[in-house]
């Protein structure tokens, strides 16, 4: 399940991508089967595990790394693309960590960030205090409006090209688990909305892929901000 659309992000095969906050890999996985040469970079140890045994699935250019977004381990243009999919909410300082984006991208690389959309993350933190921090460890410490996302990537020194949202069928399942308690998995009405997510992944069944695109506009529950370092000659 993939949240940035790699065609507006330009991914091809031969350039360097950085997935950072890579959790699982999902993104960097995508990335290397366009082959891309590709970092999934993660603070915690266990989703890197994870990660690395998936990228080692497969035949290509993938690598592991720890490391934090505020002090990221690569020097100047490393990387032609970067993925920071549902990690600027998590970080106090979200602007340092679009400056070290903007750092390692090349004059003329581009990014792509999700967040959780505004109005959906407003009912869930509306729900329970168990979703976001300080109540949740890890948790989420803001809602971004578009606006302001697209404001600090512009103040990173980014040019904002593009944007859309995804996930449509998520956000009812999160209302759901934050109505019966984000942590209980084992009810019901969760695990059923969760065989149907699971079922839209795995098959894309018509009547879901349908729904997904009547929903994303409406109320899918991430946005993605797409932006591009401007060239040399540009500034």
């Amino acid at each position: 399940m993939l949240t940035v659309d790699y065609d507006r992000l330009g991914v091809g095969a031969g350039e360097r991508l950085l997935d950072l906050g890579a959790g699982a890999g999902r993104h960097a996985f995508g990335a290397m089967r366009r082959g891309a040469a590709v970092v999934a970079l993660d603070l915690d140890q266990a989703s890197l595990k994870e990660a690395r045994l998936m990228l080692e699935s497969l035949d290509g250019d993938g690598a592991a790394a720890n490391g934090s977004a505020l002090a990221l381990p690569f020097p100047d243009g490393s990387f032609d693309r970067v993925i920071a999919s549902e990690v600027m909410e998590h970080i106090d300082d979200d602007r340092g960590a679009l400056r070290e984006i903007a750092r390692v991208l090349r004059p003329g690389g581009t990014v792509a960030v999700t967040v959780p959309r505004w109005f959906p993350e407003l009912v869930c933190w509306a729900i329970s205090d168990d979703y976001h921090a300080p109540n949740q460890p890890g948790g989420h410490v803001r809602i971004y409006r578009e606006g302001v996302l697209s404001g600090r990537i512009t103040a990173a020194g980014l040019t904002p090209y593009d944007r859309h949202h995804a996930h449509g069928l998520h956000s009812p399942y999160w209302w759901l688990k934050c109505a019966v308690g984000v942590a209980n998995d084992a009810n019901p009405l969760v695990r059923g909305y969760h065989q149907l997510l699971v079922w839209d992944i795995t098959k894309r069944p018509l009547p879901l892929q349908v729904a997904e695109r009547v929903l994303q506009p409406v109320i899918g529950k991430s946005l993605v901000v797409y932006g591009r370092k401007p060239l040399e000659a540009d500034r």
